[in-house]
């Protein structure tokens, strides 16, 4: 399952320390007008060695389009994007050839295929989601010609609020060789009323599965989510007026369908598996053993995490909207 999309159809390809990585987009509509200038800002949001917060892994994440466009224009036909990766050190992760790491893919890797590329986690890194990234820049651009925006925040990390406070949590967790996590929340604004359709196709169940596919995401709330449940129903509807909705609990999606509201998402995103911090795991062949993770990683992927999460909810937005022009004359 390395495609995603129905209508926007996305392949991303590529491991962490093979020579690149990358994604295949099919179904973008001819005459967008597209260039790596439009991609490239979000793949610098997503970007490590950026700043003492994030893995210092020094790599440019340069994009090029290799198909797809033509004298600055979407031709209608498959988009190849390829970034290079250029600063991997896979000797950092010899030991991970027999060792799994707590937390991490290794295991259910190993279990699933019986053979796997320990080489900094291999597909299931997080330098994956560069591909996600690149494909929802794309997605983006065609939204933002529809008067559809999608922006992220973090609300907390690690239980904190405030930037400095944050900054502060993340950096004490790095320095004792551990790692912490925290809430993201994504708004699409300027989404019209209509996308997503009954029963299995609900958008809010596409939105969901989109983010729950996200490596590091282990939760997942539309409008005020949990909050709901400790609630009546006469505190928790959005009561509809001649000029509107006058509050928006549900988070702009209604019975699987977009409301013309801000769509609102917030995802919980658990603190990075590799760790300095030593740890109790087993080898290959199921002997105890301990590790302390070695090689680059992020103390906190929230920060990071926000250009994926964007992207998806593009995606899968997008999608819908393609969907929807199906039925309109």
């Amino acid at each position: 399952m390395n495609t995603s999309g129905t209508n926007f159809r996305i392949t991303t390809f590529g491991e962490s320390h093979g020579p690149a990585v990358g994604v295949v987009i099919d179904g973008c509509p001819a005459g967008l007008a597209l260039a790596e200038t439009d991609i490239q800002p979000l793949l610098d949001r997503r970007r490590p060695g950026t700043s003492a917060l994030v893995s210092p892994r020094n790599e440019a994440d340069q994009v090029e389009i290799l198909s797809g466009v033509f004298e600055g224009m979407t031709t209608g036909t498959p988009i190849a994007l390829l970034v290079r990766n250029e600063d991997h050190h896979s000797t950092d992760y010899e030991e991970l050839r027999t060792l799994f790491r707590p937390g991490h893919a290794d295991f259910t890797y190993q279990q699933k295929y019986g053979h796997r590329d320990h080489r900094g986690g291999g597909r299931s890194s997080g330098r994956e989601t560069l591909g996600r990234v690149a494909a929802g820049a794309v997605a983006m651009k065609f939204l933002a010609g529809k008067g559809i925006t999608i922006a992220g925040g973090i609300v907390s990390v690690h239980g904190k609020t405030g930037t400095a406070a944050i900054e502060a949590e993340i950096l004490a967790a790095k320095n004792a060789g551990d790692s912490v996590g925290g809430i993201v929340e994504i708004t699409a604004r300027g989404c019209p009323a209509g996308l997503g359709d009954p029963v299995f196709g609900k958008l809010d169940a596409q939105v969901a599965g989109a983010m729950m596919g996200i490596g590091a995401v282990k939760g997942v709330e539309i409008g005020d989510g949990f909050e709901a449940a400790g609630r009546f129903g006469s505190e928790n509807n959005d009561p509809l007026r001649k000029n509107g909705f006058a509050s928006n609990h549900a988070g702009g999606i209604l019975g699987g369908i977009s409301s013309g509201q801000e769509i609102v998402v917030r995802i919980a995103v658990k603190p990075t598996p590799s760790i300095a911090m030593p740890q109790k795991t087993v080898d290959i062949r199921g002997n105890d053993a301990d590790i302390s993770v070695k090689g680059r990683h992020d103390p906190c992927i929230v920060p990071r995490i926000l250009p994926v999460a964007e992207s998806m909810l593009a995606l899968v937005l997008i999608d819908c909207w393609l969907e929807q022009a199906k039925y309109r004359t």
